[in-house]
């Protein structure tokens, strides 16, 4: 009876007897609630370091990948650089042999006519001397 006076009044006793505002129950889920609420807080400081580290972790990735693609694209600008050097090479070695095939037929011309020459004096040179 003394209890549920006191109950009313919303005074309770433990289980020690001691006398307390809150309900046993209530202080035991508050105690609950209390521990479950540190648990939690403790698991979202372990996932935000989890998190943390991913985090890092890609950053770098991403940086590293960042310089492979740096350097695949100087080694593409090389190659096409190359490519030009080359392509310019090869027309300034087709001009070369063009200039070499005129010189070529140039100095034909002038063999042929040498020859003609050569064949004359000796023909003036054999008719000379036949006739002294």
């Amino acid at each position: 009876m003394a209890k549920d006076i006191l109950g009313e009044a919303g005074l309770h006793f433990d289980e020690l007897n001691k006398l307390r505002v809150l309900d046993p129950e209530v202080t035991q889920q508050t105690i609950e609630l209390k521990e479950e609420c540190k648990d939690f807080v403790d698991k979202i400081g372990q996932f935000q370091k989890i998190v943390g580290g991913l985090i890092e972790l890609i950053d770098q990735l991403a940086k590293e990948a960042e310089n492979e693609k740096m350097k695949a694209i100087g080694a593409r600008n090389l190659l096409k650089s190359i490519a030009k050097q080359r392509e310019a090479q090869q027309q300034q070695l087709q001009a070369l042999i063009a200039e070499k095939k005129m010189q070529l037929e140039r100095y034909r011309v002038e063999y042929e006519g040498l020859c003609k020459v050569e064949a004359e004096q000796n023909e003036f040179i054999d008719q000379f001397i036949f006739q002294k």
